[in-house]
């Protein structure tokens, strides 16, 4: 696969988002059937893997370090910190942000517990803690780099002024952010503001959550604990919008000579050298489909007409609830 730069690790030009395999959708997939997939991407030439503390609150983790610790030596490894799960009085877990160094360090040497490795290669501050200044935040991680704990880090869903801020106690070598053709607010400052530090920017989300996919038409059949359910776009009647712009969108996969979800990655990697997309899945099939778009090239008048079918002014609905709105740092169209 081709390859790309992220500090001073070469990696697959598409890497793996591995939340879908413990969080988020509803129930997660049999472990079988996750370690499948984990297999089945080294096998397609994946060499970054992007997991977190909160994903599964811990299971996540726990998975990728038993699958991957044969492996380590050949992979990128990439987690996060500052947002995690923590046991109530009742003992149910809930997610909780926490940008103090004292809980970076923790959650630091929890992933390392679980992903049964000595060092992180990417370290990310999964969400800036607004009650901690980013200078802080980002000090006590640099304390990490300094111990030996972590090689690089990033941050996430970030504005590029607390980009920059960040930069200035310690380089920043990528910052992970939600971006695909419905989600566009990147390139207002920060997709620039990477390009200019050096810094990689990695897209989460990039096939939409599964819109881009062709693979959701009916919002109803989603699982009662699946985050979409939440996220305006997905409630029903904006969906039902939404849904109008696959049939010409379908139409301009096909011209390209690929599926709907190849469209989408391959519109990311065309975008710009320093954008590596991650892309999550449950199915080995559906992974080796998102791979072969690193193969995909298109044009500029296609990807002109792509983008002026999907865009911040063409999809219906925000991407984050009010509250989810107020956690992150991005600017937004």
């Amino acid at each position: 696969m081709q390859q790309r730069q992220i500090a001073s690790f070469q990696v697959s030009a598409i890497g793996l988002g591995c939340m879908n395999l413990s969080h988020a959708y509803g129930a997660p997939p049999p472990a079988e059937q996750s370690e499948r997939v984990l297999l089945a991407a080294l096998d397609a030439g994946v060499t970054l893997f992007d997991t977190a503390a909160l994903y599964g609150f811990g299971a996540n983790e726990t998975l990728v370090g038993k699958v991957l610790k044969p492996h380590r030596r050949n992979i990128t490894l990439c987690s996060k910190g500052g947002m995690a799960g923590v046991a109530g009085d009742d003992g149910a877990m809930r997610r909780v942000i926490d940008g103090r160094p004292q809980a970076l360090r923790a959650n630091c040497e929890d992933s390392l517990r679980r992903l049964q490795t000595d060092v992180i290669d990417l370290y990310y501050l999964h969400r800036w803690d607004k009650q901690i200044p980013i200078e802080d935040s980002v000090g006590a991680m640099s304390d990490l780099v300094r111990a030996g704990k972590v090689r690089a880090l990033g941050l996430s869903e970030v504005s590029a002024t607390t980009l920059r801020k960040a930069h200035a106690v310690h380089p920043i070598s990528a910052v992970q952010t939600e971006y695909s053709l419905w989600t566009r607010n990147p390139e207002i400052a920060v997709l620039e503001a990477c390009r200019e530090l050096g810094a990689a920017f990695v897209a989460f989300s990039p096939v939409a959550r599964g819109f881009l996919c062709d693979a959701l038409h009916d919002v109803s059949t989603l699982d009662t604990k699946d985050i979409r359910k939440a996220m305006p776009r997905f409630f029903p009647e904006n969906y039902a919008a939404n849904l109008k712009l696959l049939p010409p969108y379908k139409a301009l996969a096909a011209e390209a000579g690929c599926t709907p979800a190849q469209l989408a990655l391959a519109w990311l990697l065309n975008k710009a050298p320093h954008i590596v997309p991650i892309p999550g899945t449950t199915n080995a099939g559906h992974l080796r489909e998102d791979i072969g778009a690193a193969d995909i090239k298109l044009d500029a008048e296609l990807l002109r007409r792509l983008e002026a079918l999907i865009n911040q002014k063409t999809v219906v609905g925000n991407r984050y609830s009010d509250q989810s709105r107020k956690e992150v740092d991005t600017e937004e169209f």
